[in-house]
């Protein structure tokens, strides 16, 4: 990642709604969850959802994908990782006492623990 999409990401981040709904969707898992569902969650007008989900997408942090009438939102974990590594690429000046955050992979529906 360089310093204009983490830029871009840390942007979407940083307003109180995008957060909650990042999150909404980090928890969700691969199968994401629908508009209204997260609407719903969230408590938001759609037009201010809407927003929020255009600001997010413009930052690569959210998919999307039109299942008949329903749009579903899944996080892009991909991006969320390239984030996390990019924040602690040097961490501690390298020191094997610090190491860089795990990435996220989450598991499809139905898998086991």
């Amino acid at each position: 990642m360089d310093t204009q999409a983490a830029l871009s990401a840390l942007g979407a981040l940083s307003h109180e709604s995008r957060l909650a709904a990042f999150r909404q969707l980090v928890q969700a898992g691969p199968e994401g969850l629908s508009v209204g569902e997260l609407r719903e969650r969230l408590g938001l007008p759609p037009a201010t959802l809407s927003a929020h989900l255009n600001v997010l997408r413009a930052a690569a942090l959210v998919e999307d994908q039109r299942e008949g009438r329903v749009i579903r939102v899944r996080a892009h974990y991909a991006q969320m990782n390239a984030l996390l590594a990019y924040l602690t690429e040097n961490c501690c000046a390298g020191s094997a006492a610090c190491g860089p955050a795990q990435s996220c992979s989450p598991r499809p529906t139905g898998a086991s623990s």
